[in-house]
């Protein structure tokens, strides 16, 4: 048995680092898991981190789905007692996002427990989650928070729910989600069949044809491959085929060359992500390709590592090298990509923030990610032998 450890830095003025308090930090702090979650053992496993613009979310291994920043739009979920508000203002830490309302089977019998969360996105400030059905299909798609334009999908009269909504009519029949992607202010969903649908702001044609505010899922027609991964930055989308085609395609504005520059095939790809102004593709050789925005230097330095994983975002990137190391770049104004001196962006740097040379023995680097200015760093640590502890 292991434990996993789960350390952020960056932006923190609303608590979204879960660190205990609402300073910025510019080196690893350990994230704090409410006590009053403790059986759904949170460490055990992070599957999937996600920001918005003042929140995080965590999909664990066992498929719960945790919280940590500012619940004002509903983003967090519903925050039932003044208790509970005070607590997480006054120390921030992750706890359960309330799903106690999707507790409900066929003909309103109650079900054990609510599903168990396979994805997960965020734009500013509403939350997208999928979760299981009985065949262990991820169908069940909802939404909370805020949004004016469109980003919780759920039709042209709802702006805001802390509640957990579903979706209506989405997914299609006999198809599930397989991926879920979020920038700003619009979202899309890869399905099973290889199609690609999505909602809120679509006004630089980020979602299709045409370009407009979309209040509920629309399919985005005229794409003539079969997508498998789809990344948003703040006014694109960009969709990928699968690594042995390598088909890639971008939609929405070519600010900062996001569309323009786009290489016309990525043939295999490992990993992609996007920023605002960004797109990264992580090759099966570990390299890594870069285009967009580099104002900040954004685009990935020369003479990195060869790279396990990569995680992106919103003007910054963390790359996780075969060696163990997390290295950082781009815009660390608020302490993302480590102590910084007086400069506010990792141009041109590898900044490190993190090292299996310096963790203890036995321990590794498992996972890393990337929000609004803030960055995240998972260790999986060998369990104490209670054997041991008992004759110490």
């Amino acid at each position: 048995m292991s434990m996993l450890l789960l350390f952020a830095l960056g932006s923190n003025g609303s608590g979204q680092l879960g660190i205990g308090h609402k300073e910025d930090v510019s080196v690893p702090k350990q994230v704090v898991f409410s006590s009053e979650d403790d059986d759904q053992d949170p460490v055990s496993s992070v599957s999937r981190i996600v920001a918005g613009g003042n929140h995080t979310l965590l999909i664990t291994g066992s498929g719960a789905l945790l919280w940590s920043g500012d619940p004002a739009s509903g983003s967090c979920g519903k925050v039932t007692t003044a208790a509970n508000k005070e607590a997480a203002a006054a120390a921030p830490q992750f706890r359960a996002v309330d799903l106690s309302a999707l507790v409900v089977g066929r003909e309103g019998e109650q079900q054990p427990q609510p599903p168990r969360i396979r994805l997960s996105a965020a734009t500013w400030e509403a939350s997208i989650i999928a979760g299981l059905d009985e065949h262990g299909l991820a169908t069940k798609v909802y939404s909370f928070g805020s949004g004016t334009k469109g980003e919780l999908g759920l039709g042209e009269f709802i702006f805001r729910t802390p509640t957990p909504s579903a979706i209506p009519g989405f997914p299609p029949p006999g198809t599930e989600v397989v991926d879920l992607s979020a920038c700003m202010g619009h979202v899309v969903a890869v399905l099973s069949n290889g199609e690609i649908w999505g909602w809120g702001n679509g006004r630089k044609g980020q979602l299709g044809a045409p370009d407009a505010v979309v209040n509920s899922p629309r399919k985005v027609d005229g794409i003539n491959f079969k997508v498998v991964k789809a990344v948003c930055g703040r006014e694109f989308t960009c969709l990928f085929g699968s690594p042995e085609n390598g088909e890639i395609l971008v939609l929405g504005s070519d600010k900062w060359d996001v569309k323009s520059k786009s290489p016309t095939r990525v043939p295999g790809w490992k990993e992609v992500g996007a920023s605002w102004g960004n797109v990264y593709v992580l090759n099966g050789d570990g390299s890594l390709l870069s285009w967009g925005r580099d104002d900040h230097g954004q685009i990935a330095p020369e003479g990195l590592p060869r790279t396990k994983s990569i995680a992106v975002g919103s003007e910054h990137v963390l790359a996780l090298s075969a060696e163990g190391e997390v290295t950082a770049w781009g815009w660390g104004e608020h302490g993302n990509c480590g102590p910084l001196g007086t400069s506010k962006s990792a141009k041109g740097q590898q900044n490190v923030i993190a090292s299996s040379k310096y963790i203890p023995p036995g321990s590794k680097i498992t996972k890393i990610g990337a929000g609004c200015a803030t960055s995240w760093v998972a260790i999986e640590m060998p369990a104490e032998d209670p054997q041991a502890s008992s004759e110490s």
